[in-house]
């Protein structure tokens, strides 16, 4: 666990913590996107070559053609633009069936924590850039029989924005319909472009290092790194206030 200038204020101070931005994949979910872009590059590249890093540093958190583009560029391959596009349309098509196979599953902490911060009244939203994430989160079932989309009082995923992370556009969008000011929002991402664009956006950046990236988390800029939400002090949320639990 790791922070820097963890945000904290008092009740009375405008930049108090009160909403909540949540990204997706990653954050709420364990999907199969890495996999499916991985086993999607055929014979472009080895799909050993294809690492968590290469996914969380040049994938994770952008819009498809971009990501495709920016893992082609990362792993060397020639005429990356031409073969983009394609790349992205099959591993599009894997996930799917992968999605369909049953390969998503909730993190217990991250429904713990959603649950939490629900309880302290505050709105909450899902942005991720993610075209495939409101499908995902409809599977999901709750014990209540709802269905985790059912949690949220805003869904700004898989929208046609004209800019992906790390530009803040759906983090403000967000915030927008929420009603809510950006300097009350905290994001909770688990991807450096998403820190980045959440900071970008004037807001509180919560990094989720499920993948031992908190060094890569800490470096674009997030305000507090964790390796489960559980770490999270929801006593001092209350308060408005980003802090880990004491030990």
């Amino acid at each position: 666990m790791s922070n820097r200038n963890v945000p904290g204020s008092e009740a009375n101070d405008p930049h108090r913590l009160c909403v909540g931005i949540f990204d997706v994949d990653g954050v709420l979910l364990a999907s199969p996107h890495e996999r499916a872009w991985r086993e999607a590059l055929g014979g472009l590249a080895e799909g050993a070559r294809f690492t968590t890093s290469v996914y969380q540093s040049h994938v994770a958190g952008r819009p498809r053609l971009d990501g495709a583009l920016a893992a082609l560029l990362a792993l060397g391959v020639s005429d990356a633009e031409q073969h983009a596009a394609a790349y992205a349309m099959r591993k599009q098509r894997r996930l799917e069936a992968l999605i369909d196979e049953g390969a998503v599953n909730t993190f217990p902490d991250a429904l713990r924590f959603v649950h939490a911060v629900r309880g302290l009244g505050w709105p909450i939203a899902a942005a991720s850039s993610s075209k495939n994430a409101n499908d995902m989160m409809r599977r999901i079932r709750l014990d209540d029989d709802h269905s985790l989309l059912d949690v949220f009082n805003a869904n700004v995923c898989g929208r046609e924005l004209r800019h992906g992370k790390p530009n803040p556009e759906i983090y403000l969008l967000a915030a927008a319909e929420l009603s809510a000011a950006p300097a009350n929002c905290l994001v909770v991402e688990d991807a450096p472009a998403g820190i980045e664009a959440a900071r970008a956006g004037g807001m509180a950046a919560l990094g989720v290092a499920r993948l031992d990236d908190s060094e890569m988390l800490l470096a674009a800029g997030a305000h507090l790194v964790v390796t489960s939400l559980d770490q999270i002090d929801i006593n001092e949320l209350v308060r408005g206030h980003l802090r880990r639990r004491l030990p």
